[in-house]
């Protein structure tokens, strides 16, 4: 009987079985692209390259490999890079020499010279729909922005000069206060922030269109800005002082969340001496130790004191500390955790850091391993393109939106 009733049993099992329709899906597995394919995929917006300058006093064919330097094009295809922002630096003792827009027109001729020169690679760009344009025609973009508000010279009218010439942003002042703002690294804070003209130079660079740019500026200045600036801001070039204790040149926990809080991006900055407290202070002590040599040697230019004097002081007091790129890793974290992801992204400061980017990420060539870091720390592909471009872009367009609502450009 118990048999009998085992059979049954079994017979209905294997009925039922045979009976339901099979389950052929099969998961699909979505395959995760990597740092190469992402980069090359992204739009990778960079906002503080020093080619200009550096080729200022000695030109050389960017269009193809060269051995100097950070930046040429075939690096730059080959990091993903698709807008270089080219910075218009003036070194800040230049306003009392009179000398300041001189040097920034010359600057932007040389750009402009480029985009002449070699049109199948370069183009300048003047609004973050050409960006993206340029990006699906394969053609690089070289945003202008001005490195030093010198130039402005205290005509309001030159901020649409410059505007026309097609500067995007301004960083308000350099290494020494000049006439719009106090300088984070000048200790004469002559205007307790900005000055009168330098609040008139923030609402008009609002006013047109063009990004107030928060790196080197002192404190004071910085809050003044964010109090007075209608559109978002930006640090071009900087990092986060939580790192750097003292440092006013990076940004400090409460400065990152005010950008934040008035919609801007600060972009990260690979020099070392900005990423950790020992290149920092490895870079100050040879400073101070260079000034005392080249007192000690006035028959040497100031070219023969920076080929010479660096390994003299390696010599006696050990390599320099290089960063790594988990340094810049921590950077980005830090401003995730203080603010999002939304308000973080690249400024290298290639060719204007000289030889103190980096291990793995000496040159433009090197984007992708930024890439594979984040998503070693698992930041998703969507917050990977953020940082790459996409803040930035979303900045710029908030800045052009701001100044479409203000009087017509005149």
């Amino acid at each position: 009987m118990m048999n009998r009733i085992l059979s049954a049993v079994l017979l209905t099992v294997l009925f039922t079985a045979c009976s339901q329709p099979a389950d052929t899906s099969v998961a699909v597995i979505q395959p995760v692209p990597d740092a190469s394919t992402i980069a090359r995929t992204s739009i990778i917006v960079d906002t503080h390259i020093d080619v200009p300058y550096r080729l200022e006093s000695s030109m050389v064919d960017i269009s193809k490999a060269t051995d100097g330097g950070d930046f040429d094009y075939p690096r730059a295809v080959s990091g993903g890079l698709n807008a270089a922002f080219m910075s218009i630096y003036t070194p800040a003792d230049f306003e009392a020499q009179g000398k300041s827009r001189q040097v920034a027109e010359k600057l932007i001729d040389m750009v402009e010279g480029f985009v002449e020169q070699w049109p199948d690679k370069f183009a300048i760009a003047r609004s973050p729909a050409e960006v993206r344009e340029q990006f699906d025609a394969g053609i690089l973009s070289l945003p202008l922005g001005m490195e030093n508000g010198s130039p402005i010279e205290g005509e309001l009218a030159n901020i649409q000069h410059f505007y026309d010439r097609g500067i995007r942003y301004i960083t308000l002042t350099h290494g020494l206060s000049n006439h719009i703002s106090d300088s984070s690294y000048d200790t004469n804070h002559q205007w307790n922030g900005l000055s009168e003209f330098g609040k008139e130079v923030v609402h008009e660079m609002n006013r047109v269109g063009i990004m107030v740019d928060v790196s080197h500026v002192s404190d004071d200045a910085f809050w003044q800005i964010m109090e007075i600036s209608q559109a978002p801001a930006i640090a071009s070039h900087s990092s986060a002082r939580h790192f750097t204790p003292g440092f006013e040149r990076n940004m400090s926990d409460e400065m990152i969340s005010a950008l934040a809080e008035n919609g801007g991006v600060i972009q990260i900055n690979f020099g070392s001496s900005f990423l950790t407290a020992e290149a920092l202070e490895y870079s100050k002590a040879r400073r101070e130790a260079g000034k005392l040599y080249a007192a000690e040697h006035p028959d040497l230019s100031e070219t023969d004191l920076d080929e010479q004097f660096p390994a003299i002081y390696e010599a006696e007091n050990g390599p320099f500390p290089f960063a790594s790129l988990d340094d810049v890793l921590d950077h980005i974290d830090r401003v995730v955790s203080l603010a999002s992801v939304d308000n973080v992204g690249i400024g290298s400061d290639y060719d204007g850091v000289g030889d103190s980017l980096p291990v793995g990420l000496k040159d433009v060539a090197s984007y992708p391993n930024l890439v594979k870091g984040l998503l070693d720390r698992g930041y998703s592909e969507d917050d990977i393109r953020k940082i790459l471009g996409e803040n930035l872009l979303r900045v710029w367009q908030s800045v052009e939106n701001y100044a479409a609502t203000t009087s017509s450009k005149t």
